[in-house]
């Protein structure tokens, strides 16, 4: 008996001892004897050298953020070092992130440009040999002018701010009129060969350029292909611009610096548990959120204005994607070549009227020099123009159909193109890829307002009954989570946010500045107020979806065909799914306003023929039917 008592009490002993010096796992102290395991995770990430890390557990009076009572595996030159790990760890996690959208946005980017490039090389050699097989006598001339037009085009739609598509349409017809004056309405002038012959040459040919716009010998025309090419390259020019700067926005939150409070926040939430031994656990939900907004406010505040460029992006896609006639841009680039012609043969239907003129500003050119064309001349200039115009789409019309219609321009079209893309499929056309797109860049509209959620995902605790909380082990996280705003990060019980990242505070300016005035410019602006609810819902159909479009490239024929040229301002069909992107209605041309009647264009004579040999025939059997009175 006796010795079963003295058992029991060197068991009392033995279990005393054991609770007094041998630290519980979840209790919250360091190892009594041993910093191996923090040392272990130390080396493991690659904090810092291993060396700082101390053996045994102690006391550093100089800690400033992992303090606690009772010794710890941390010093102070260790918490630099968790300072400057955890800074990094958060930024890379960001980088990894965000890589995807990067991806998604430089990708795009690259394939719109070498998509829009490949359309304007191909419609410039298109309109050159409009002067090859119409006007010899300006082709050579004619043809460093069209590169230099379609070369300001090619930069307006890439979205360069210099850019303007007045101006490069100015220019070009500046510089086409003196050609035209000289090789067409006058093709006398121009063939001496002196010194002095050339210098007034000169000089006549800048007084042309000058007094163009107030001869105004192309018409209407040169108005009408700015509109047309304003109205249809809109959505692209602003959709360039719009990846452009989202791509500066993704790489401006990459690079953002996070602060020292919010490194403080990091250390205390991923590594002051290591101080107290603790390598594996997790640190609370509520306290990954409040510190990691709290040092995302930044990239928080971005959430909403870059919700708005995403919805933005989407309509600017399915607007490109459809297959309405009046904005397709593959057809207004077509129909520069046609536009053109009938600036040419305007000014050649008025040749004397232009001469004149010009007579009376600039001066006759050279006396005895100067031959006006007659009137056949010109008739017989202009129905070689007008045939050469149309020969090429090579598409056989019905006689009621004149002028080449967007019908025409869409059947051509469709054998010129598809375009070559980019991103491994070489064949997709300009409707595939922002079809494609605009599926892909919907799932980012929350993105950054999602970031810090996103961030915590891998701190959480996984089927842990216990979590840390910067203190201490708890079963759950005591603090308030506040919201991600700015605003709300005042009340944050983790740290004190006092203002956001000067990068990101432009960047999200740069977000609202251009998403409104490229609403102004599209003409979308009131409906997008409008839309407001529907907009922040991140509805997947946006306005003008391409969903339910018929796309001629699918093997529909085109959607609503029109009667008129499509130089002209009046609007064409639309397909079903288009009518909420159609841009701001546009101004009709009044009847005295439109373009002077071409001569000489296909399937008139043959209708005129008709119609007249149908009148005789009906009225043949007016006369010869019986006639009998009532």
């Amino acid at each position: 008996m006796f010795r079963a008592a003295l058992q029991n009490m060197d068991l009392f002993w033995v279990i005393l001892l054991y609770v007094v010096f041998v630290p519980e796992t979840g209790c919250g102290s360091a190892d009594a004897d041993s910093c191996h395991e923090v040392k272990t995770a130390y080396m493991m990430r690659q904090i810092g050298p291993v060396e700082l890390v101390p053996d045994r557990p102690g006391t550093d009076d100089s800690l400033r953020v992992c303090v606690h009572p009772g010794p710890s595996c941390c010093t102070s030159k260790m918490e630099d070092s968790y300072m400057a790990a955890v800074r990094s760890e958060t930024q890379q996690k960001m980088r990894s992130y965000s890589f995807e959208l990067k991806y998604l946005i430089a990708g795009h980017t690259k394939a719109y440009h070498e998509t829009f490039e490949s359309l304007v090389s191909f419609t410039s050699n298109l309109t050159s040999t409009l002067f090859d097989s119409a006007y010899s006598s300006l082709a050579s001339h004619c043809r460093p002018l069209v590169f230099h037009l379609f070369s300001d085009i090619k930069g307006h739609l890439s979205g360069d701010s210099n850019s303007s598509l007045d101006n490069a349409v100015r220019r070009f017809y500046n510089d086409l009129f003196p050609l035209v004056y000289r090789r067409l309405l006058n093709p006398g002038i121009g063939h001496l060969s002196t010194p002095s012959y050339s210098s007034l040459t000169t000089n006549h040919d800048e007084c042309l350029r000058l007094t163009r716009q107030d001869v105004s010998p192309f018409g209407l025309h040169p108005r009408l292909l700015v509109s047309s090419l304003s109205r249809a390259l809109g959505p692209g020019r602003a959709l360039s611009r719009l990846l452009q700067l989202a791509g500066e926005v993704v790489n401006a939150t990459e690079k953002a610096t996070l602060s020292r409070e919010c490194g403080r926040g990091l250390v205390r939430m991923q590594y002051c548990s290591h101080c107290r031994g603790l390598t594996l656990i997790r640190p609370c939900t509520g306290l990954c959120v409040n510190i990691m907004r709290g040092c995302l406010v930044g990239v928080s505040e971005l959430g909403a204005p870059w919700g708005s460029l995403v919805v933005l992006l989407q309509r600017l896609a399915a607007t490109l994607a459809t297959s309405s006639n009046h904005n397709s841009m593959e057809l207004a680039l077509l129909a520069v070549r046609n536009h053109v012609n009938d600036a040419i043969l305007h000014a050649q239907l008025h040749g004397p009227r232009i001469t004149a003129t010009v007579e009376k500003v600039c001066g006759p050119q050279a006396a005895g020099s100067m031959t006006t064309s007659t009137q056949p001349n010109i008739l017989h200039t202009t129905t070689h123009a007008a045939s050469a115009a149309t020969e090429k789409p090579s598409v056989t019309l019905p006689p009621s159909v004149g002028p080449p219609t967007n019908h025409r321009l869409q059947l051509q079209a469709r054998r010129s193109f598809p375009l070559k893309g980019s991103r491994g499929d070489k064949s997709r056309s300009l409707k595939k890829l922002s079809r494609e797109f605009e599926g892909s860049i919907q799932r980012y509209q929350w993105f950054f307002s999602e970031l810090p959620e996103m961030l915590c995902e891998s701190e959480m605790e996984v089927e842990q009954h216990t979590c840390w909380s910067g203190q201490d082990v708890v079963e759950s996280y005591a603090g308030r989570v506040v919201g991600s705003t700015l605003k709300a990060q005042k009340e944050n019980p983790e740290m004190t946010v006092r203002n956001t990242d000067p990068v990101l505070k432009g960047a999200k300016q740069k977000l609202e500045q251009l998403t409104q005035e490229l609403l102004v410019e599209l003409g979308w602006a009131s409906k997008a107020r409008g839309r407001g609810e529907e907009e922040e819902g991140g509805s997947a159909q946006t306005d003008g979806g391409s969903g339910d479009d018929c796309d001629d490239e699918d093997g529909c024929e085109a959607s609503g065909e029109e009667s008129g040229d499509e130089t002209s301002d009046a609007p064409s069909g639309h397909s079903p799914g288009t009518k909420d992107v159609a841009p701001p209605p546009r101004r009709p041309v009044p009847p005295q306003h439109l373009s002077p009647p071409q001569v000489a264009v296909h399937g008139s004579a043959h209708t005129t023929t008709t119609f007249g040999a149908l009148t005789l025939v009906t009225l043949l059997l007016l006369l010869l039917s019986p006639w009998e009175p009532r």
